[in-house]
């Protein structure tokens, strides 16, 4: 991304100056401004993105803290900054329609595409656009990696008709993207998530710290690195990973999936109203993941909730790109993301003795 320096930006503070003209002597299509407020101990930054053509505003947000630790403060800010702008930009930038298509612009609109919540005609969209843009330009090392990351995503997802088929091939672009880009953050991205899909959890989290180390606000890692931990057995670190992500990204495409995460730590240590609360949250925002479905369908027959239970474990099997929640047999062969892992024993005993439990109850048959 071109950006202007700091110190030619500020030469308009202070100035009454339309963000048009700004745009022109610049040469730039987006301004961010804002402006900081100060009471005792406690600071206010408002932000807001304008687009310099039109000179309408595309996102808005503020930002509260203490002045206790300034510079920590100012790192979350700037993260949570960057991390909004690069949906919104993406988004932005992707509607524009130009003359002659070129392979950015299809990963734009691939990018744009996942900027969604998931669901099976969001992942084709995005994997639709990512081969365009391969086949304009098939050594993109960021249509390689961001291609493997649609690919990865539907099967963990449970919304791909062609799990084997997906699962090898991101595992071949994934490849591809780290050998020819090392110091891409999303080649490492998509590297560490076809790792964790095959879990190979210990070599997933190695990837995804590379990738933030090359970008601290690929936001996505931290949760990532949660959910491997939590498989490996430190469940207790899986909810405050999660809550950073959510914390630095709390428009995420993917929150509804970080939700149900949350909700499905609850519910593995029997806390069924705390899960119920988490499940729903993340239902709402993502209604076409079946495993969330399947997992408050667990929290509502846990609860009592005979009815409910019944209707999240049809939804559950309706939208499943699989038969695997026709019965527990067929849950346990295939598992939450296709490959049969359960996690760690002690991980594995906490399923058996909530969510399955939970199942068994909703009227999931055993065979």
């Amino acid at each position: 991304m071109f950006v202007i320096s700091r110190n030619t930006a500020f030469t308009y503070q202070g100035k009454r100056v339309d963000t048009k003209q700004i745009g022109r002597e610049l040469s730039v299509r987006y301004v961010l401004e804002g402006s900081v407020r100060r009471s005792a101990n406690q600071i206010r930054i408002n932000a807001q993105l304008i687009d310099a053509e039109t000179d309408v505003h595309l996102w808005a947000d503020r930002f509260d803290g203490a002045t206790t630790d300034l510079f920590a403060l100012q790192d979350e800010i700037t993260s949570r900054i960057a991390i909004a702008l690069n949906v919104e930009l993406i988004g932005a930038e992707a509607k524009r329609a130009p003359t002659h298509p070129d392979a950015l612009h299809y990963i734009l609109r691939g990018r744009a595409a996942l900027s969604n919540p998931p669901s099976r005609d969001r992942y084709a969209e995005a994997i639709g656009f990512f081969e365009r843009a391969l086949a304009l330009d098939p050594h993109s090392s960021e249509a390689q990696s961001l291609l493997a990351t649609a690919l990865i995503g539907r099967v963990t997802d449970q919304i791909s008709d062609t799990a084997a088929t997906d699962l090898t091939r991101a595992d071949w672009l994934a490849r591809q993207a780290v050998a020819a880009s090392p110091r891409s953050p999303h080649a490492h991205l998509a590297r560490g998530n076809v790792l964790r899909a095959q879990n190979q959890l210990d070599e997933a989290i190695a990837e995804f710290d590379t990738a933030i180390a090359f970008d601290r606000n690929l936001v996505g890692a931290y949760a990532q690195i949660g959910q491997c931990k939590f498989y490996l057995g430190a469940i207790e670190e899986y909810i405050p990973q999660v809550e950073r992500a959510i914390r630095l990204s709390p428009r995420d495409p993917v929150l509804g999936v970080w939700y149900g995460r949350i909700g499905l730590v609850h519910l593995l240590q029997s806390r069924i109203d705390e899960a119920i609360l988490w499940l729903e949250k993340a239902r709402n925002a993502d209604p076409a993941v079946p495993y969330i479905r399947s997992r408050l369908a667990s929290a509502y027959a846990l609860n009592g909730e005979a009815e409910r239970a019944a209707i999240e474990l049809t939804e559950a099997r309706r939208l499943s790109g699989d038969d695997r929640h026709s019965s527990i047999a067929k849950l346990l062969k295939t598992g939450e993301t296709g490959s049969g892992y359960w996690g760690v024993p002690k991980i594995r005993a906490l399923y058996e003795a909530t969510y399955l439990a939970g199942l068994r109850k909703a009227g999931m048959p055993e065979e």
